[in-house]
């Protein structure tokens, strides 16, 4: 299979999975990015067996309503069972970094309010180590260079996302150059400098399962 149809395939994964735990007032948290995109396609197919769904951005809020799927913010919600979403690099403790699609603070937000976090990558987004995908910190405007310079201090080459505007009014660094050996503790440095909104480290709110497409099948391990 090439990545396309491993991406299909956890995404059909995912759905299959969450299903037997549906009722009619079932919300499911929906992340971003293209293997996102492909759980949404695969969810339409169930739609009459939940209630509706929380999108971690714009774009996934746009894709559900395509589908016929009702999007819920997330403040009228009063829990969700489950949040679905990718990941740029996840380890075997299923720590992640995510943030390529620009979306981190919207997903980390919706990932904390849900009971279990599903991860849902193909085989080339499991590694070793964290960091050989640049980090993306979202920050404040005014704050870009203040913060740039105090990630040099942590070991970081941050290179500005030029264009890109988040669905917060945010801006991005992408950091490379990082071997992240302890992910909690430099998810917790990076969001103590004043002017981050917060960084693309899931590791203090990691995956709980993640179903990985391989080539031998969709594979399912667990925090």
């Amino acid at each position: 299979m090439n990545q396309d149809e491993l991406k299909q395939a956890v995404g059909q994964a995912a759905v299959d999975y969450i299903k037997p735990h549906l009722d009619d007032d079932s919300i499911v948290g929906v992340g971003t990015g293209s293997t996102a995109n492909c759980f949404i396609d695969a969810l339409a197919n169930i739609k009459h067996l939940f209630d509706g769904a929380v999108a971690s951005s714009e774009a996934s809020a746009e894709r559900l309503k395509s589908h016929g799927i009702p999007v819920f913010d997330l403040n009228g919600v009063s829990g969700m069972d489950f949040y679905i979403d990718g990941a740029d690099e996840i380890n075997e403790r299923l720590e992640m970094i995510k943030g390529g699609g620009a979306a981190l603070t919207r997903e980390k937000i919706v990932a904390a309010v849900a009971k279990k976090f599903v991860c849902v990558a193909d085989e080339s987004k499991l590694v070793p180590m964290l960091g050989t995908f640049p980090l993306p910190v979202e920050v404040i405007p005014m704050a870009r260079s203040h913060v740039a310079r105090e990630l040099v201090k942590l070991g970081g080459d941050p290179v500005w996302r030029e264009g890109v505007v988040t669905d917060n009014g945010g801006e991005i660094l992408d950091v490379h150059n990082l071997r992240i050996a302890s992910p909690m503790e430099l998810e917790s440095s990076i969001n103590q400098i004043t002017g981050a909104i917060t960084n693309g480290l899931f590791a203090q709110r990691g995956a709980d399962v993640l179903l990985l497409g391989t080539q031998e099948g969709v594979k399912t391990l667990k925090a």
